[in-house]
């Protein structure tokens, strides 16, 4: 069987042209249902935001790189698991956090606050963490990449999109807020099926890697959760903010992964797996927490809310 990090992920210019729209509209959805007012609160709860920012740009791309160690992978799928732990949250975050009765203000303010730090924050973090690996640098190291470029491509799949999404949920936001319960969830399905169709046109390379890929996948999920849930716990949130924390940290928008890997990186073997198995399974575990969170929750009165929010 062929080493993982020598094989590649077939993937044409016109599939990566629509991930890349899907993305950007996946961006755009978030932003429509982002406000002035959320950066507001963000300011107004430094310590949260503060705590939600550190773990997910300082400690869990560290403690990922240790997962790597621990587990002896292969370069590229520890490159593919440091890249998933380097992208910032989704909205998908605020929707499991709204299923677990948990703090929506706080975790709507956390994703917008992370998106806009990842943009200038992503590259130079991965660039960082992957040239420290023992194996993941020798294969970074055989890519010519242009710092520039990295950060040219995340402006326009999620800068772009984010600026103009936010200024029309603000110039109009009755119209922003009826588009983002259209845009978001269409896009949100849209990137899964492009996900799904990319498994299934590489499925005997899936097939033959999954269970290698599968282990460092659940295994950093889980520690990406439970970072959230530990961090918040620890300084003293309370449980509602506990919960957003939770899925702030835990849930990455791996899509935004995928096309830096099919665009700098050539399709990468264990990097394609990597973001590809964690698109279906980040969401598939936070489901479950997110229900057994909510089952678990006594009738409590939900937080005030800003139209447009999660409902």
């Amino acid at each position: 069987m062929t080493d993982v990090d020598n094989i590649r992920i077939a993937f044409d210019e016109g599939s990566l042209l629509t991930l890349k729209i899907v993305l950007a509209a996946l961006l755009f959805g978030i932003a429509l249902d982002t406000r002035v007012a959320d950066f507001k609160e963000a300011f107004r709860r430094p310590k949260a935001i503060a705590v939600g920012i550190a773990a997910q740009f300082l400690v869990l791309p560290g403690l990922v790189f240790l997962l790597t160690l621990l587990l002896d992978v292969r370069g590229s799928v520890a490159l593919g698991m440091l890249l998933v732990a380097c992208c910032p949250p989704g909205n998908v975050s605020n929707i499991l956090t709204h299923r677990a009765k948990g703090d929506v203000a706080l975790s709507v303010s956390m994703t917008a606050v992370g998106n806009v730090i990842a943009i200038f924050a992503m590259a130079p973090l991965f660039a960082f963490w992957g040239g420290l690996h023992p194996t993941g640098s020798t294969l970074l190291q055989g890519i010519e990449l242009n710092a520039w470029d990295v950060l040219s491509e995340i402006l326009v799949v999620i800068g772009i999109p984010f600026v103009l999404g936010l200024t029309l949920a603000n110039l109009r936001p009755a119209f922003a807020t009826k588009a983002s319960k259209i845009v978001g969830p269409l896009a949100f399905l849209a990137l899964g099926a492009i996900i799904v169709i990319s498994l299934t046109g590489n499925w005997d390379i899936f097939v033959h890697y999954i269970m290698i890929v599968m282990v460092a996948v659940v295994l950093q999920d889980a520690l990406s959760l439970g970072l959230g849930y530990g961090i918040a716990r620890v300084t003293g949130l309370p449980s509602r903010s506990r919960k957003a924390m939770t899925f702030e940290v835990g849930i990455r928008n791996s899509g935004l992964g995928l096309v830096l890997i099919f665009t700098f990186y050539g399709g990468l073997g264990g990097m394609a797996l990597v973001a590809a198995w964690w698109g279906i399974w980040d969401i598939i575990a936070g489901l479950i927490v997110a229900q057994l969170w909510a089952r678990r929750t006594k009738d409590e009165p939900e937080p005030v809310v800003a139209p447009g929010r999660v409902s």
